[in-house]
């Protein structure tokens, strides 16, 4: 039997680092919503040597609940290998011999970054009191980073899902700091029906009696919001697949051993109640609606006169890509993205029956894209370099 998940999964002070290093800002984050973010850190990894010059550096940005661990081996302070691990490292198509890779947590995040379970002066958590974040304010974190690691432009912004937003994001306030943009299934501006999924799943968390109006962190294990928490993963879950891909995996069939007709489960029920329970043992639930809310508010036209206006702006090359079965942020969304960017010819699609999740699971393809932004010198490489089983989980 397992035991009882934590009150907040996440990283703690006192566990291994792992691969992470970590920029402490030495002066307040001003933030959209008007209050100023004191001492706040990132937690990032780096893969490869940044060149004298700083024109090597390329920003890999994670989705909702990844981290920074986008390559490498599981271990001390990552329980599982990189979400991305296929593209990053020698001979990649992201090529860390000629590369320097950057992949940090996002503000608002639980593995290093500051966020709602991260420890104030006094020793309490910020909890309730940890300020309202938008896609903006991550990406101003992320430029403080940029200049702790004395990169005045990245080569290429990379993200997808909510590290797409980021990236567009970069793209339009930043662009003189984005040499080459590649975004991956993400939107513009979050839809009236994304906002409606973020918002059950904000509710299921917040209705939890186990979230105590959000200061739940020193609770027992067992005693915090981890049933708000799996039920907002599962409707998450089901929103990263395709309906066919559910139907040809699952389909009516029961769990093993249990007849629902009794009162027992549908195989597709137990799939997501195993993803809720991984979620719930590492992830933070406050910094899920944080960065929920975040997705939520993202429109990189608010306040620039338009999408269409503040996409002009982003002159650098730009591949937008979406997944043929992506009915989360359907490509229709990346269509209008490359319609408008000056730098982006056309739609990319990823051809895949895994939905949204394409982006993390069809890594030849990304390679292709990658490897189109950033052509490499003519090396070639060993076969199936970008090959690696298919993940389960949407990081």
């Amino acid at each position: 039997m397992l035991p009882l998940p934590p009150a907040a999964g996440g990283r703690r002070e006192g566990d291994p680092p792992g691969r992470r290093s970590w920029t402490v800002f030495d002066a307040p984050l001003g933030l959209e919503c008007g209050a100023d973010l004191p001492g706040a850190r990132l937690a990032y990894e780096t893969w490869g040597r940044l060149a004298p010059d700083g024109a090597n550096a390329v920003l890999v940005l994670h989705a909702l609940t990844g981290d920074s661990h986008a390559a490498g081996p599981a271990g001390p302070g990552h329980p599982s290998a990189g979400w991305w691990d296929a593209l990053i490292g020698p001979g990649r198509a992201l090529d860390t011999d000629r590369w320097f890779v950057v992949a940090p947590n996002v503000l608002g995040g639980c593995q290093g970054s500051t966020g709602p379970s991260s420890r104030l002066p006094d020793g309490t958590h910020w909890a309730a009191d940890f300020p309202r974040l938008t896609v903006r304010d991550q990406v101003a974190a992320e430029a403080r980073l940029a200049d702790a690691l004395g990169v005045g432009r990245w080569a290429a912004v990379i993200g997808g899902s909510m590290g797409g937003m980021r990236a567009l994001e970069w793209a339009v306030s930043r662009p003189g700091r984005t040499g080459s943009l590649l975004v991956l299934a993400a939107p513009t501006a979050s839809s009236a029906e994304q906002i409606a999924w973020g918002s059950m799943q904000i509710a299921a968390i917040r209705n939890d009696p186990g979230w105590q109006g959000g200061r739940y962190h020193d609770a027992p294990p067992g005693s915090g919001p981890h049933r708000g928490l799996g039920l907002a993963r599962r409707i998450a879950h089901v929103t990263y697949r395709s309906e066919a891909e559910l139907g040809t995996r699952f389909g009516r069939r029961a769990q093993p051993g249990e007849l629902p007709a009794q009162g027992g489960r549908y195989q597709v029920e137990s799939y997501l109640d195993h993803h809720a329970d991984k979620l719930v043992r590492r992830f933070d639930a406050g910094s899920y609606v944080v960065l929920t809310e975040a997705m939520n508010a993202h429109d990189v036209g608010r306040g620039r006169g338009g999408r269409a206006r503040a996409l002009r702006r982003a002159g650098m090359p730009a591949l937008i890509a979406g997944i043929d079965s992506d009915r989360l942020y359907p490509p229709a969304q990346q269509a209008e993205a490359a319609a408008l960017l000056p730098g982006a010819d056309r739609l990319r699609i990823i051809e895949s029956p895994y939905g949204h999740d394409g982006f993390l699971i069809e890594t030849e393809q990304v390679a292709a894209l990658v490897r189109e932004l950033l052509p490499p010198p003519h090396r070639p490489g060993p076969p199936g370099a970008d090959r690696r089983p298919l993940p389960l989980e949407h990081p």
